[in-house]
């Protein structure tokens, strides 16, 4: 017995002794963590069951398209199954284009139409709400395709409707008109400390579910088509879709069933007019003393140019954890093809990079088959681990030493599941000079912000690859863009017209086959002439509309929400350096004036009642599935588990039961 008791003792000492140990590391853990980098983590499944951990239930989505304009309205219903109030949080996506105008929050049978207010001053609405127990909701944005939506005093058995509502632009490339409901945030990278990261980055910090489970919440979507031209075809590369024809200029479509829990990949229809006819020509609308115009000018036909001068491109290819499996195996198929798909004339390099760089050569090759093999066999050794560092490659891709005499092109290959996007666009745009850019976005669910932004600042055209075999004609794309453009020398003039704030302020060269889109507002009479024109690849194009003869209608109310978001784009979403206080101020005009969600406006919604008298709610935030085909690798946080204090508590409560159970055995047990 004594031999037992002096073990037991033994074992109390010593948990004692790893109880102090764990107090003494605390101080040490609050330094580890003010250098912890903010990192997306795995979610535990052992929730408290007083504690409604997953309280977005759903997401209904309903998408019309009348011409070339889409209204989207998006329904999120949280609900309250446990037995405690709640805060939920929400990060969800939306489209780089979408002008988001309109909020409303419904809870049992009361509905509240949210406002917009300045971001601090609806950020200080929604947390007064919070504090006094009322409902309330605030959609703000972190990026113009990230979004948060926070939901205060969910009561136990409530269910609360989010209904947000927004307009964007559908414009067709190579007559196929597409258009791209994004359904989850991938998870980002980034090596920003946690503790000093900006307010708009803690997003990053999101939940996740492990690879390979499905949402959480369900997912369901319908919509309508209604253009001038018959529909000559309507398919989703993403989901399995449900069309029904009305009548040749309408269609109707819905999500098959089984797609109730398909919410972990962007959601994408695509859709071709009779004789691949695109929506063109100029709309206008009149309101509050205001008038906007809308010029969509469709380009001449492309004609291939034989005789082009040799290019050199530096294929800029991302390897990190996030891209393991199929991204990245469909990143090797997309080199293949692109790098195949060079002239003889042409020279090429490839950088490798996650959390560093590889380079295929110092200086670009020849595209012999043997540079091409020796291309592919370095892209095949790559399995995909490890952050994505891509600020420090396109550093270094863009410091390399041009071929004399070649004109260069810059490709990026990632699913741009970085924090430093902005930093990555400021960078290109400052530093190519008379290069360009184009970006490959590869996955189910790519950054499409990043992806559209480095093709912006680089004068280049956007691509996304859904899988591996949609790579080649991808690549087939790639090379008609780079080796003859649509329309260059673009110019836009009036006369007779007196247009102003016009966006964009210069028109870009026309690489793909997509009209030309010029919005703006104007003074005066409803009159003159607007002209396009430009250098097309049978010579001099120039195309002239009559203002007079253009009706001003009032279903063209989107004009004002589309021109308003395509200036604030201007000033604020590509670029992410600090923008002057001049623009801030711009934006957050434009965003109340318009009613539009930006980086400097919110939407709040308070309910009138207070509805929590008790204790206030538990902060919970909504897991996100793993986009499709994203493996665990991608997540770099880990799993939540207990904190230091909380181990020490443990290991202290069990050196003292152990003890305890010491002094209550008989003394005799000494002699």
């Amino acid at each position: 017995m004594f031999s037992a008791i002096r073990s037991l003792l033994a074992v109390s000492l010593a948990l004692v002794f790893l109880a102090l140990a764990s107090a003494a590391r605390a101080g040490e853990g609050d330094a580890q963590r003010a250098q912890k980098t903010l990192s997306p983590y795995f979610v535990l499944e052992n929730a408290d069951p007083k504690l409604d951990q997953l309280p977005l239930e759903g997401t209904h989505v309903v998408l019309s398209v009348a011409g070339s304009i889409a209204d989207v309205t998006v329904k999120q219903t949280y609900k309250n199954t446990g037995r405690r109030p709640i805060n939920a949080k929400y990060v969800f996506p939306a489209s780089t284009r979408a002008a988001v105008h309109g909020m409303r929050m419904k809870i049992r049978e009361q509905v509240i139409e949210a406002v917009i207010q300045e971001r601090a001053q609806a950020s200080r609405t929604f947390e007064q709400a919070k504090s006094a127990g009322k409902s309330a909701t605030l959609l703000e944005q972190e990026r113009p395709n990230v979004f948060t939506m926070s939901v205060a005093n969910v009561m136990p058995g409530d269910r609360v409707e989010v209904t947000l509502r927004y307009t964007e632009l559908v414009v067709p490339t190579e007559g196929v008109y597409e258009v791209v409901y994004p359904t989850v945030v991938g998870p980002r990278y980034s090596n920003q400390p946690a503790a000093s990261a900006p307010a708009t980055d803690r997003w990053v910090q999101s939940p996740y579910t492990p690879q390979g489970k499905l949402p959480a919440s369900t997912f369901t979507l319908e919509g309508s088509l209604s253009t001038g031209f018959a529909t000559q075809a309507i398919e989703s590369p993403s989901h399995p879709l449900k069309p029904s024809w009305d009548n040749p200029k309408l269609v109707r479509f819905t999500l098959d069933a089984a797609e109730k829990f398909g919410g972990n990949r962007d959601f994408v229809l695509r859709y071709r007019l009779a004789g691949d006819k695109i929506e063109s020509g100029l709309s206008l609308y009149e309101a509050n003393g205001e008038k906007f115009f809308l010029l969509q000018v469709e380009p001449p036909k492309r004609v291939t140019i034989e005789q082009i001068p040799p290019r050199e491109y530096v294929f800029v290819v991302d390897v990190s954890g996030s891209m393991g499996g199929f991204p990245l195996e469909t990143a090797k198929t997309l080199l293949r093809d692109l790098v195949g798909r060079l002239r003889p004339s042409d020279k090429f390099n490839v950088l490798l990079f996650e959390g560093d760089s590889q380079l295929l050569a110092p200086r670009s090759l020849a595209t012999s088959p043997v540079n091409i093999r020796r291309a592919v066999e370095f892209m095949d050794s790559q399995s995909g681990g490890g952050g994505t560092e891509m600020l420090r490659a396109l550093q270094r891709a863009l410091t390399l030493s041009p071929e004399p005499g070649l004109s260069r092109s810059f490709v990026v290959l990632t699913d741009g599941y970085i924090s430093a996007d902005k930093q990555a666009m400021d960078y290109v745009r400052a530093n190519l000079g008379r290069a360009n850019v184009f970006a490959f976005g590869i996955g189910s669910s790519v950054n499409h912000y990043l992806i559209e932004g480095l093709a912006k600042a680089g004068q280049g055209e956007p691509f996304v690859v859904l899988d591996a075999d949609s790579a080649p004609a991808v690549a087939e794309r790639f090379r008609k863009y780079v080796v003859a453009p649509v329309l260059t020398n673009v110019r836009v003039s009036y006369t007779g017209f007196d247009a102003f704030d016009v966006e964009p302020p210069a028109v870009p060269d026309v690489l793909a086959e997509r009209p030309v889109i010029v919005y703006g507002k104007w003074r005066g009479t409803r009159a003159g002439k607007i002209t396009v024109s430009g250098v097309g690849g049978q010579g001099r194009y120039t195309q002239t509309f009559d203002v007079s003869a253009t009706p001003s209608r009032q279903e063209n109310v989107a004009l004002r929400y589309l021109w308003a978001r395509n200036r604030i784009a201007t000033l604020a979403d590509f670029g992410f350096q600090e923008i002057d206080e001049a623009a801030k101020k711009e934006v957050t005009a434009l965003g109340l004036r318009y009613n539009l969600l930006t980086q400097f406006t919110s939407f709040v919604a308070v309910a009138k009642t207070v509805r929590n008298t008790g204790a206030p709610a538990t902060d919970v935030k909504q897991p996100l599935p793993l986009p499709q085909g994203v493996s665990n690798s991608a997540v770099g946080g880990g799993v939540q588990s207990a904190s230091e204090p909380e181990l020490f508590v443990l290991l202290f409560a069990l050196a003292l039961a152990g003890l305890w159970m010491f002094y209550r055995q008989p003394r005799r047990a000494f002699g």
